[in-house]
Formats: structure tokens, C-alpha cells, sequence
């Protein structure tokens, strides 16, 4: 139906300048036959004589109230002009500017000849009507008011779609926090039960760990559409919290390095929302390795910005890609709904005020994302 409505703006667009252009021609052509008898009546004026009557000659003559004319003698002299607006021309000059526009009627083949025998010429130089100008640009302003109609037509509806997609995506987001909800509460509880009947069985700190694990993104989903406030965190902790994660979940042939420097690196962010960022960049890292490989994540802090880079020894990004790669649905992988870089720019950009993209990728060899956050 969207495609319905600007092909039929379209359409209608065209029609009305194929239209106007008809009216123009038939306008000009009725305004050279205007011209014609007008010459013809400056051609009866001078013929005539005392006993010629020129009430009918004087009617024609005068009668032209619209079209630019400049009469030339066969000197090449302006002997009259009529409906000719000269601007910024002195009273001495003014012949000239005249004349000047004569020429450039003559040179556009506006020009009517009119002979008396003995070398003796008359020429009548003519313009278009400011009417018929205005009618000749009419259609293109009509035209370039359409097309930004269809534009902003466009924008709206597309402005209108994400909003309904974001609504949707943040309804989905909530409402899985909400049920995951009680299921953990009840982990929780159990654990409780668990270590104080079990205090010395090995798996049961793992297990409170993954159920931590479990409330956290629980908090994170509940997050999503929300404006968190970001605190000032330490980058450091934060970036060391996810390769502590990543590390155990990650085969033995991946190796985990982290380059981060001595001193803290405040930052204001929310910490559970951008560690979220870091775990899917390691994670697409580590399904673009197949296995093997290593991730190295470095932070530094910069003149304007504190910057975390994530770099895989990886298959590589196309130049082409490097945009769509944060495209909702985007995926190489055969399993997977393609939302988690896109996620991720959704936090950086939105939620803190930052950039992410890709810094560079050679095909074989790897690739390197590139977070910014501003200082302030």
C-alpha cells in the first residue's frame, strides 16, 4: 500500500508537468501569432498617412500589456520598447541595457523582420511573458514540493515502523524479565536449602554463581527500554568480570588476553548493560574463530574518550559488511536470530551515549570492534 501511495504520487507528479509543459507551448505559440499582428500594426503605423485611419493600428499597439518588446531600426538603434523592466541602469545607460536585451532576444530566434524597401528594416525583438516564465517553472516547483512530501511521507512512516518495532522489542524484553523472574527466586531459595544441608559439596558455590548468572541478565532484560542512569564504574572490573566469564565457557584452544592499564578507568556506565556489549562481542569472536583461536580485549583511556577494542583471530569482515554486520538479523552463523551486535549498538549509542563499529578486518586474519565512550 506505501508502494501504492508514492507511485501514484509519482504519477501524478509527472502527469502535471507533462500537462503544464502543453499549456506552455500552446501559450507560446499564441503569443508568436500575438507578435505577428503587432508587427503588422507597427508596420501599418509607419505606411501610413494622413488619410489612414489608425484607431484600429493604435488599439493593436496598445493592447500589449504583457510581452517584452524592443523595436530595432535598421541602424540597429532601439526605437521603442514596451512592458521591459531594466534594474540598476542609469538614464544614460539605459538605451544600452535595452539593447543588450534585444540582442539576446535576437540571438534566441525571437525576432520579427519587418521590410520597406530601399534597405529600409524594422525589427521587433520579444520575449516570453512573465507569465508564461512563471507557468514554465510552475510544474518543477510543483514537482520538488511532491517529492519532498513523498520524503517526508517516508520518514514518518519509517519513524513509525521503528517505533512500533521498538515498542515491541522493549514489550518482549520486559516481559521476559518478568518470567524469568520467579523461576530464579525459586533457584535461589533452593540453593539456600542446598548449601545449608550440603555445606561441603564443590558444586554448589558454581551453582550460586550461574544462578547470579541467571538474575543478572534477568536485570539486564528488565533494563532494555528503560533509561538507566550509568554511574561512574571501573572499566578495569568490568572488562575483567567478562573474560572471567568468557574464559570458563570457552573452548581450551581459545585463549582469553586483556590488556588494561595499571591505573582505574572510571567510566560512567551501566555496568550489567555493557557488559552485555563486551559478552557478545566475545561471543561473535569466538563463532567467528570455529574453535581456535585468540580474543584480546584493551582498554585505554584517550584524550576524549575511553575506548575498549575487542580483536579475534577470526575469518574476517567483508569492507562491504562493515556496516551491516549491526543490522537486526544480520548472521553468518546457521543457527542464531542475528540480534546480538545489534543489541549492542543499541546500548553503546543509546544508553550511553557512545560509538561502536568496526575498526578494521582482514579476511583470514581477524577483526577488531571498537567501543567509544565519552568522558562526559
Amino acid at each position: 500500500m506505501k508502494i501504492v501511495l508514492v507511485v501514484l504520487a509519482v504519477v501524478l507528479s509527472v502527469a502535471s508537468l507533462v500537462v503544464s509543459n502543453f499549456l506552455v507551448r500552446d501559450l507560446k505559440v499564441e503569443e508568436q501569432r500575438k507578435m505577428e499582428i503587432w508587427a503588422e500594426a507597427m508596420r501599418s503605423l509607419n505606411n501610413a498617412d494622413e488619410t489612414t485611419d489608425l484607431t484600429l493600428v493604435l488599439t493593436v499597439l496598445n493592447s500589449n500589456n504583457t510581452i517584452p518588446v524592443v523595436v530595432l531600426n535598421s541602424d540597429g538603434r532601439v526605437q521603442e520598447y514596451r512592458n521591459m523592466e531594466v534594474r540598476g541602469a542609469s538614464d544614460t545607460s539605459l538605451d544600452d541595457a535595452v539593447l543588450r536585451e534585444a540582442l539576446s532576444m535576437k540571438n534566441a530566434g525571437r525576432v520579427i523582420r519587418i521590410d520597406f524597401g530601399h534597405s529600409d528594416y524594422m525589427e521587433i525583438c520579444y520575449a516570453d511573458s512573465l507569465i508564461l516564465r512563471r507557468l514554465a517553472w510552475w510544474p518543477y516547483v510543483q514537482l520538488g514540493v511532491v517529492l519532498i512530501f513523498v520524503v517526508v511521507a517516508i520518514f514518518a512512516l519509517l519513524s513509525s515502523k521503528r517505533a512500533e518495532q521498538n515498542k515491541v522489542w522493549v514489550g518482549l524484553s520486559k516481559e521476559t524479565a518478568h518470567q524469568l523472574g520467579t523461576p530464579i527466586s525459586s533457584l535461589m531459595a533452593w540453593h539456600e536449602v542446598l548449601r545449608e544441608t550440603y555445606p561441603d559439596d564443590p558444586l554448589l558455590p558454581e551453582m550460586g554463581k550461574d544462578v547470579q548468572r541467571l538474575q543478572r541478565i534477568a536485570e539486564r532484560f528488565s533494563k532494555i527500554g528503560s533509561q538507566p542512569e550509568p554511574k561512574p564504574e571501573n572499566l578495569n572490573e568490568v572488562l575483567a568480570s567478562v573474560v572471567q566469564y568468557i574464559s570458563r565457557r570457552t573452548p581450551g584452544r581459545i585463549t582469553m588476553n586483556c590488556n588494561l592499564p595499571d591505573e582505574p578507568l572510571i567510566a560512567p556506565v551501566s555496568a550489567p548493560l555493557f557488559e552485555w556489549v563486551i559478552e557478545n562481542l566475545c561471543k561473535n569472536a569466538i563463532d567467528a574463530m570455529e574453535g581456535k583461536g585468540s580474543i584480546t580485549l584493551t582498554a585505554r583511556e584517550e584524550p576524549d574518550c575511553f575506548s575498549v577494542e575487542v580483536s579475534d583471530t577470526g575469518k574476517g569482515i567483508p569492507k562491504n559488511r562493515f556496516g551491516s554486520v549491526f543490522t537486526p538479523g544480520y548472521t553468518t552463523k546457521k543457527r542464531g536470530w542475528g540480534l546480538g551486535l545489534s543489541l549492542a549498538k543499541r546500548i553503546v549509542e543509546e544508553y550511553h551515549n557512545g560509538r561502536i563499529f568496526v575498526k578494521n578486518s582482514e579476511l583470514g586474519k581477524g577483526t577488531t570492534f571498537r567501543v567509544e565512550l565519552k568522558k562526559h
